[in-house]
């Protein structure tokens, strides 16, 4: 016998069981804008990796050329800056192209003072289409020399002086003892490091060690192992080693024989 429900009675059986929820496609205006958008996105994307992929040639090929004109062991690390880098490629000159080398070895010289690190920043470097030769408009340069290959150059232990501008190289000798001396570092001709205005600040100078310490200090020591072309600016003694700086402008490198003009 069919009873009718209550009134205000819920039927659990009804179809609203299925609460199936329709949403309206977004109106053609808007659609055709969010097509837009993600074809410029994926643009970009793509244009940032195919950017990414020629810088990336490009610091490949100028670590090589560096790497076989200094001698390093290892390839430097090359990072070419701006973007996009391709515009600058297609114009011939990159804005600004920063090299990191280490452990530069030094050659034909009676004492050889490696570069522990070097540091190149290119400013409007110009690339020949061999790339065996580039130009750049202005250099700016940092070699790092460690205490540690600075002392087996000089023959006697170079450490930081106790005042700006000083270091302090001390002659260990048997059965005398040793000796301290303080020396001011400065620039001279040839890209050299000096050493003037030394004082005794430990221990006696007898003859043995004031002749092991002329040999080390009393003549220059040339840096031979930048690119030429730099002109050494400032030498500034840090806790750890040397910092030389130097600067160049409209410095031709040419990496397969180590020369620039």
């Amino acid at each position: 016998m069919y009873q009718s429900q209550p009134y205000g009675e819920f039927d659990s059986r009804s179809s609203y069981d299925d609460a199936t929820v329709y949403a309206s496609p977004p109106p053609p205006g808007r659609r055709r804008r969010i097509i837009i958008a993600a074809s410029l996105a994926a643009l970009l994307v793509g244009a940032v990796v195919v950017d990414r992929t020629a810088a990336a040639h490009a610091e490949s090929r100028t670590a090589e050329a560096f790497q076989e004109g200094m001698g390093t062991s290892d390839q430097p690390s090359v990072h070419v800056s701006g973007f996009p880098v391709l515009t600058q490629l297609a114009r011939g000159s990159l804005r600004h192209v920063e090299i990191t080398a280490r452990d530069i070895p030094a050659r034909g010289t009676a004492r050889p003072l490696p570069v522990t690190k070097l540091t190149v920043g290119l400013n409007g470097l110009k690339t020949s289409g061999s790339a065996k030769e580039a130009h750049a408009r202005s250099v700016d340069a940092t070699a790092f020399v460690s205490y540690d290959d600075l002392s087996s150059a000089l023959g006697v232990q170079i450490s930081q002086g106790d005042k700006p501008g000083r270091v302090d190289a001390t002659a260990s000798l048997p059965l005398a003892g040793d000796v301290t001396v303080s020396a001011a570092v400065s620039v001279v001709d040839g890209n050299s490091i000096a050493f003037s205005d030394i004082r005794v600040t430990q221990g006696e100078l007898i003859p043995p060690a004031k002749a092991l310490l002329d040999k080390a200090l009393s003549k220059p020591v040339p840096l031979q192992n930048i690119p030429e072309g730099l002109h050494l600016r400032s030498v500034t003694p840090t806790e750890s080693g040397i910092d030389a700086r130097f600067t160049g402008t409209s410095v031709t490198f040419r990496p397969s024989t180590s020369s620039a003009a």
